[in-house]
């Protein structure tokens, strides 16, 4: 690899363009900031690998045309109402690195936008953006080893349960989920082993070709997600994960996958960790719209010895309600870590799947049925959701 180094400095008439090759495994970009060759002098186009930190600023619509990389010590910073056009390939994403930091705070009348430059956009068109932390995952050993993500070959996990990338606030992310091949697509928002002290709230996946929103590992909580038009699952955990989901908005809009896939760890790794532990996370407040039960679908699978406790649900339109996989995660369930509390069917052929071999059944699994009253999502999604 060459060696990287771009200067990111003020904003000029002229272009500043410096080529290299990024730290992962991405080619060699350009960054032009003030491309007066364009129709638009302020306009920028944006990629690379940072050397400084760089802001976006509001008014400024910015050209993403390759894998944008925040490397540790270094800071992106997104202010309220920029958007954000991404060139068509699955190459054309950000990732905050371990030890980079991400600062997109909008607001909810002038939120940050990442979404497609096609003239006719569809889903997987770009990449999406995927933040890499060092909280505890249970696919390597524990301690300070590593594994890598999917897209980029990036290092996530650690021991540092706190650890901060920084703030994601009113965020939206359109026409996401590229595949780089069979066995790697970006999702809107890929969050490895990110850590409590990172904030996640406001944030949205529009129409994207793979999962929404996915949590390996990790242990961050985030509130406010809503998923509209996920061709995947609209919201995954895996790895380990143990934070708490808060106001979870899902909504299919064709035949897909699961409103909500969890597993207790990577079935293509192995639940590798010493001691063993498992993902385990809380969600409150959740609503799975779905396209109504003659569609076949379900709206959540766990699975892989997940443990999770769901807290306050409103499903509707499917032909499954929960579909509970694996002996491992019937243990949960009659440990009594994996629970239903205050949940309403409206739709939903078959409420209950159970193929674990545990001794329960629907009226053990679930507690206040009909009592589910969801995400309330229209009190939190003006302004700067899409619908």
């Amino acid at each position: 690899m060459k060696a990287n180094k771009f200067l990111l400095g003020l904003f000029t008439i002229a272009a500043l363009t410096i080529v290299g090759c990024a730290a992962d495994d991405t080619a060699d970009v350009i960054i032009n900031l003030g491309d007066s060759g364009g129709s638009d002098p302020s306009g920028t186009v944006i990629g690379g690998t940072l050397s400084e930190d760089l802001t976006l600023t509001t008014g400024t619509e910015y050209s993403l045309t390759s894998a944008l990389i925040v490397p540790s010590g270094r800071t992106l910073t997104i202010e309220p109402g920029v958007v954000v056009k991404a060139t068509t390939g699955s190459d054309v994403y950000v990732a905050v690195q371990q030890g980079g930091t991400i600062m997109a705070e909008g607001t909810s009348s002038n939120p940050i936008v990442f979404t497609s430059n096609s003239a006719t956009p569809n889903p997987g068109d770009w990449g999406g953006l995927i933040i890499l932390g060092r909280a505890p995952i249970n696919s390597v050993v524990g301690g300070d080893a590593t594994s890598t993500s999917e897209i980029g070959g990036l290092p996530y996990g650690g021991s540092a349960v706190d650890d901060n990338s920084g703030i994601i606030r009113y965020v939206r992310i359109e026409y996401s989920g590229g595949a780089a091949d069979a066995a790697s697509e970006n999702n809107g928002f890929s969050f490895y082993a990110v850590g409590n002290g990172t904030t996640i709230d406001f944030i949205q996946a529009f129409e994207g070709a793979d999962d929404g929103v996915e949590f390996f590992g990790g242990t961050v909580n985030a509130s406010h997600i809503s998923v509209v038009g996920a061709q995947d699952d609209s919201v995954d955990w895996t790895e380990g994960f143990t934070g708490t989901l808060t106001d979870v908005y899902i909504e299919h809009r064709q035949s897909h996958d699961k409103g909500i896939e969890g597993d207790g760890f990577n079935t293509d790794i192995g639940n590798n960790s010493n001691p063993v532990f498992w993902s385990t996370p809380t969600i409150n407040n959740l609503t799975i719209n779905g396209l109504g039960s003659s569609n076949g679908n379900e709206a959540i699978r766990l699975r892989a010895g997940t443990r999770a406790m769901f807290n306050n649900v409103m499903i509707e339109g499917f032909e499954e309600g929960y579909d509970l996989d694996d002996e491992e995660t019937g243990i949960g369930v009659l440990a009594n870590e994996t629970s239903v509390t205050n949940i309403t069917f409206d739709d939903v052929v078959l409420t209950l799947k159970n193929d674990t071999n545990g001794a329960f059944d629907a009226d053990s699994f679930f507690t206040g049925v009909g009592n589910g009253t969801g995400a309330d999502y229209n009190s939190w999604n003006s302004g700067w959701t899409r619908n």
